[in-house]
Formats: structure tokens, C-alpha cells, sequence
């Protein structure tokens, strides 16, 4: 059994919103995206990302997958239809070329949780009064945090913090990342943009996950945190208590 919640807001800056998620109760299967582009395409390519992988998903017994390799496997299938949608879409209509999108993935199978990612969107856990970042940024800061360029301090100021390295419809291909972690009873599986890490510090969030509310209301706390702080990007956020 899973509790679920969602939401999503433009936030105060931002005239329209370019994130998009999508929950598949009866798949177990979880998935938020922020677009980017000009002309609202990211808005386009984020719907796209989630409409697409659900779409697969429904479309595939996802369950029928029972080992680590099979179920990365179908993910990865999954990503990379959806990737080919918006590739095609950007490529062959002017409006939509340079659209691409961020996309994180959560499938939830017998005590273990798979996460894919592309991008900045993050998948976090939160176990008792602790949260921990499950996803790795593809950003520029990123690398060059991982070269030793600059430290994490560093890369929260940097001109270039936004600059995302790898994304859904921006290549032909894609090569997501992978994650497999045991979850346990009470484990809170949040899934969000950078709209809400951005603005609302770790701390802050395991604050606001501790607090025992439903998952709608948590999920709504989250946000308003992020539009007290600024609300300067979209903010979108899943959360999953086992």
C-alpha cells in the first residue's frame, strides 16, 4: 500500500508552467519533468516526456519485468520512446526546435525502488527524521564539482548553475541513469524539480516530510515553502509514503 500526492505550481515569476508529472497508481509508477525551450515548447516537451512514458507504461506490463536488468530495461524503452516524440517534434516543427526536457522516473516493486533520471529533476528519500538525494544532476556545475573545479558552495552561485548536460529530445539517443534502493515501511520517495530544491533547503524539507500530513498536504506544504522563498521557477513535487 501507497499514500500519493502531487502538485504543481507556475510559481510567482514564471508566466506558464513548463513542468509536468504523472502518477500510475495501479503501475506503481511515478514520474515528474521540467521542460526547457522558447515559445512555451518546454511546456510542450514536459507533457510530452510524461504522456509518452505513461503511455508506454500502460501500454506494457511493466510487472511483468521481475529482475533489476529487466526492469531498467523497460525504463530505459520507455524513456527512449518518449525521447524520440519530442526529438521528432523539435526537429521537424520550427516552433518546437531546442526543446528538450528534464524527466525523472520511479517505479516502485517488491520493497525496492528504481529510479531513472535526465537532467536536474531529483528523486530524494526521506526515512525517519533524515533525507537523502537519490539522483545525480547532469549539469554543467556538476562536472565540474566532480572534477574539483569548484565546490558544491561554489556551484549554488555560479552564473551557469541551470545549464543542464543531458535531457529528454535534445539527442537522437539517451542514456538515463539508474538507481535501485530498498524502501521501507513509512519511507516518504519524493520526486521534484528544481523549482522546489532551489528555493527550500534540505533541512526545510525534512521538516516538512516529518510533520505526518497525507501526501496532498505535504506535498501542497512543499510548495508553499518554495513561493515563500521566492517562487521564482515552476515547482513541482511527488510524494510516495510507503
Amino acid at each position: 500500500m501507497v499514500q500519493i500526492g502531487f502538485k504543481s505550481n507556475k510559481g510567482i515569476i514564471r508566466r506558464n508552467n513548463e513542468d509536468a508529472c504523472f502518477v500510475i497508481p495501479g503501475s506503481d509508477v511515478y514520474i515528474v519533468a521540467d521542460g526547457v525551450g522558447g515559445n512555451n515548447s518546454g511546456e510542450v516537451a514536459s507533457r510530452t516526456a510524461v504522456e509518452n512514458i505513461a503511455g508506454f507504461v500502460n501500454d506494457n506490463d511493466i510487472r511483468s519485468n521481475t529482475t533489476p536488468e529487466e526492469i531498467f530495461a523497460f525504463m530505459t524503452e520507455a524513456i527512449a520512446c518518449a525521447n524520440t516524440a519530442i526529438y521528432s517534434m523539435g526537429t521537424g516543427q520550427a516552433r518546437y526546435k531546442g526543446m528538450a526536457t528534464t524527466v525523472v522516473m520511479a517505479y516502485l516493486y517488491h520493497g525496492d525502488a528504481y529510479i531513472a533520471n535526465l537532467g536536474d529533476s531529483r528523486a530524494y528519500v526521506f526515512r525517519g527524521e533524515e533525507i537523502r538525494r537519490v539522483t545525480k544532476d547532469h549539469t554543467y556545475v556538476n562536472e565540474l564539482i566532480d572534477k574539483g573545479v569548484i565546490t558544491e558552495d561554489e556551484a549554488e552561485v555560479h552564473k551557469q548553475k541551470n545549464v543542464i548536460t543531458r535531457a529528454l529530445g535534445a539527442e537522437p539517443g539517451v542514456q538515463p541513469d539508474f538507481y535501485k534502493l530498498p524502501v521501507n515501511s513509512e519511507d516518504i520517495l519524493m520526486l521534484c524539480t528544481d523549482g522546489l530544491y532551489g528555493e527550500v533547503g534540505e533541512e526545510k524539507m525534512a521538516q516538512i516530510l516529518a510533520q505526518g500530513k497525507n501526501m496532498n498536504d505535504t506535498c501542497a506544504d512543499l510548495v508553499d515553502a518554495a513561493l515563500m522563498s521566492g517562487g521564482r521557477d515552476n515547482i513541482t513535487v511527488v510524494c510516495v509514503r510507503v
